[in-house]
């Protein structure tokens, strides 16, 4: 099911709610011509995360921007939500839209979902592109790891109950007074105008639900991923692009790929890349997808 509409205040884009795998997804599009590009986000961030980068690439590819479940205005997820979960509600996204495999770009904890789109529906992906992203059973699920300088509100997120009880009616202090300044985002990258929307949708009922999901998944499915990874390498053209985390991401995927992974590291940027250096990530994005 489509249901479109225009939007007065980012008027390159048309939102749509499609509905997959038993929920309703809310997707923002752009472009007209060109391969299709699937944008999906990680934490704490919706579409809206990719709202400069997407006029950059929609002059020369047709961009897809998805809420995961859980996150923005699609449906809220359930206590069952996953990242299997999540890249099987993207396997069915790409097929309804009928467009073909697409270039794939997952940012931060996304990256344990676009990589089980990736092994499990290769025919999906033209292209992966991982973004200051990790994989449990690779390293990641260290960063919940509070005595080694992991930190604390991603097993605070995982706890059931937890992320509704402490988050949501405090959503915009957290996001905007406390995680953003954690990671030395500017107000620049990350304006006021941003956190009013980001709170919007975590503020809601079940906003952080998505989020406790993924999270669950990153505390839990390390040996899952790394049997995908021995019996199903990834053989599509994968792009890395690190930045704050160093080479993490590129040490990630080089381990579940069978070739060779593109690294790019952007020196000056930190960990939120769509949203503190858009035009510099658009460049490598373009040059990965006219290699693919």
């Amino acid at each position: 099911m489509f249901r479109s509409t225009a939007d007065g205040a980012t008027p390159d884009v048309v939102h749509h709610r499609i509905r997959v795998n038993g929920a309703e997804l809310h997707v923002v599009t752009a472009g007209d011509h060109g391969s299709p590009v699937l944008l999906v986000h990680g934490f704490p961030e919706t579409w809206w995360a990719f709202r400069r980068l997407i006029p950059l690439l929609a002059a020369r590819h047709r961009v897809y921007a998805v809420d995961l479940r859980g996150f923005g205005d699609s449906d809220i997820a359930d206590e069952h939500y996953s990242s299997a979960t999540a890249a099987e509600d993207l396997h069915q996204l790409i097929a309804l839209l009928g467009q073909g495999p697409m270039h794939v770009v997952g940012q931060d904890i996304s990256g344990g979902v676009v990589y089980r789109l990736a092994a499990s529906y290769p025919a999906d992906v033209i292209s992966l592109t991982a973004v200051e992203a990790g994989l449990a059973g690779f390293g990641a699920e260290r960063l919940a790891d509070v005595t080694h300088w992991g930190v604390w509100y991603l097993g605070a997120l995982a706890a059931p109950g937890v992320a509704g009880l402490l988050f949501e009616k405090s959503a915009r202090e957290f996001l905007g007074h406390y995680l953003y300044p954690f990671y030395n985002v500017s107000d620049l990258a990350v304006t006021a105008a941003d956190i009013d929307e980001f709170s919007r949708s975590y503020g809601r009922s079940g906003g952080f639900s998505g989020a406790a999901g993924l999270y669950r998944s990153l505390l839990s499915e390390g040996d899952d991923l790394q049997r995908l990874a021995r019996e199903r390498p990834l053989r599509m053209p994968v792009t890395t692009v690190g930045s704050r985390g160093g080479r993490f991401t590129e040490n990630t995927f080089q381990q579940v790929t069978a070739g060779q992974v593109r690294s790019v590291h952007l020196d000056g940027v930190g960990h939120y890349v769509a949203q503190e250096a858009p035009e510099l990530l658009a460049q490598q994005l373009l040059t990965a997808f006219d290699a693919a």
